[in-house]
């Protein structure tokens, strides 16, 4: 278990309910039963099934995103240069490794950030903006700084659809080790995923633009 005591099981029942079944599916009742508490003490610890979804991801993004914080600023100080295999290398060394000694809860938390794009909470948007919009803001600047070429409405999808390849990748981890397995006789490894994923989303990124734009002042 992550944490001990009542709170620790509701929060480990509810990351894992709520990655399989969605936000909407997943019913206070139902996290109650299987985490063997009762409905009052959701109540009392939480307040709410939206404080809870967003406890859930607290716990995750908090230690992350004070880890990836400091990392910025160490870059900032003392001089590696802002290119994007430094700054995403970062994003996966710290988003992998979070949580050494549970690495399922990595790819749980994927299918959670998965959930929250496909069943939009506007709660969820207000909080996580609120409380680590600042370190993000951060992120996208040395995103920026990376490929100054790349418009920021155009990084801005380019990066969506980074995340996209991620969420995918990371959360679907262990499904694509045993195709890996069953097509080529290939044991991969988390560590060999994430270093073939890396470069396939620096190249997404820095693709040259001058085609794009072109093509966006003939539709104009």
């Amino acid at each position: 278990m992550a944490q001990a005591g009542t709170v620790g099981r509701i929060l480990d029942t509810a990351e894992v309910l709520f990655a399989q079944k969605g936000f909407a599916e997943t019913s206070l009742r139902a996290i109650t039963s299987k985490a063997g508490v009762n409905l009052a003490a959701v109540n009392y610890h939480f307040g709410s099934k939206e404080a809870l979804i967003q406890a859930v991801f607290e716990r995750f993004l908090t230690p992350f995103s004070l880890a990836l914080d400091a990392k910025l600023v160490e870059m900032e100080t003392s001089g590696i240069p802002d290119t994007l295999e430094n700054v995403l290398g970062i994003v996966f060394r710290l988003a992998m490794g979070t949580h050494p000694d549970d690495p399922q809860r990595a790819a749980i938390f994927f299918r959670l950030s998965g959930q929250a794009y496909s069943q939009p909470q506007g709660h969820l948007r207000e909080y996580l903006h609120v409380h680590y919009g600042a370190v993000f803001a951060r992120l996208q600047h040395h995103l920026q700084q990376a490929v100054p070429g790349v418009p920021p409405m155009e990084l801005f999808w380019r990066v969506q659809f980074s995340l996209g390849a991620v969420i995918f990748t990371l959360s679907g981890m262990q499904s694509l080790q045993s195709i890996s397995k069953a097509d080529f006789n290939m044991d991969a490894s988390t560590a060999d995923i994430t270093r073939r994923l890396l470069p396939f989303l620096v190249g997404g990124i820095q693709a040259d633009v001058s085609g794009l734009l072109h093509g966006d002042s003939q539709g104009g």
